[in-house]
């Protein structure tokens, strides 16, 4: 079970041509180039836009955008075309209407895209999220620089080199011995909207103990046979959704912890597609692994109303 249609890579990351910039640069040249500025990326039609090196060149000399950064995604698995893509800023005042045009957010447009572009989309936001929060080097706090194509930033200052990192964070659903699950409602939630349970790896824990702690401190359950369901890049800013399902024993024992969880709920299948279809139930957005896991257990599509918040 994957968020991402259980489909593997369509990409080769080709992480042995990044070390050559000759070769990078060559590779530019032809490549399919998304475009990145702010936290919008470029699409149409609900579908991403690429353009040509030629074209991301007019738009800097256009004088729009900042000349920003490229950042190498790989090659198609399929007819080796090269994916970069564009991170840059809009110079000057712009306003928020302005921005949107051409452009969405992942998060907006995600559902919508084909496998391959929900993965570059995937890798291309979170490697504009982490370049854009560390331009410092956490060591000496010198200036740093785009490296390998973007896989690393560089000091110049002490000579060393950054990689991504990525928070590793569970997600959990629970089910009780009459096969109903277990949802839960954050506050800064729209009201009926519920989810699973997740939290983040704490250091020195198991991916297990993470899902053993985190339902326990956000719904005062405790639960056993707990097994791998999947995974999901989530790079709202730089996460990685570990997916799981467990049983409890206890289901009786079901309450929020009050902060994060405020409401909890138990639904038989029945109960949630009657919830969904009369809109007291809002889920989790199609393109989360929540809601890849709810609808797994349910057997079907989930027919209703969601929400991101």
């Amino acid at each position: 079970m994957s968020a991402i249609h259980q489909h593997p890579s369509h990409i080769d990351r080709a992480g042995e041509l990044r070390t050559n910039q000759v070769t990078l640069d060559t590779l530019w040249q032809k490549a399919k180039i998304a475009h990145i500025a702010g936290s919008r990326i470029a699409s149409v039609d609900e579908k991403l836009s690429f353009a040509s090196a030629k074209e991301i060149q007019a738009l800097i000399d256009s004088g729009k955008f900042t000349e920003g950064s490229r950042y190498f995604l790989g090659l198609d698995l399929a007819d080796r075309t090269p994916y970069f893509v564009w991170d840059t800023q809009w110079v000057g005042e712009v306003s928020d209407e302005k921005k949107s045009e051409g452009f969405t957010t992942l998060r907006e447009v995600g559902a919508q895209l084909s496998p391959l572009e929900f993965e570059l989309a995937l890798h291309a936001t979170a490697l504009s999220n982490w370049h854009r929060a560390h331009p410092r080097c956490p060591r000496c706090g010198g200036a740093t620089r785009v490296d390998l194509g973007g896989a690393a930033r560089y000091c110049d200052a002490d000579q060393s080199q950054h990689h991504p990192r990525t928070d590793s964070a569970v997600i959990v659903l629970i089910k009780d011995r009459a096969d109903r699950i277990l949802l839960g409602h954050q506050p800064v939630w729209p009201e009926g909207r519920f989810s699973t349970f997740a939290g983040f790896l704490e250091p020195g824990e198991t991916f297990e103990q993470c899902v053993s702690r985190e339902v326990f401190e956000e719904s005062n359950i405790t639960v056993s046979e707990i097994k791998y369901l999947g995974s999901q890049p989530w790079p709202f800013p730089a996460s990685i959704m570990i997916a799981f399902e467990a049983v409890t024993d206890n289901p009786d024992d079901a309450k929020g912890d009050g902060e994060e969880i405020t409401d909890v709920k138990w639904f038989s299948r029945d109960e949630l597609k009657a919830a969904a279809k009369d809109g007291s139930l809002l889920l989790p957005p199609t393109i989360s692994v929540a809601r890849k896991m709810i609808e797994g257990w349910l057997g079907e599509v989930a027919i209703g109303g969601e929400t991101w918040r």
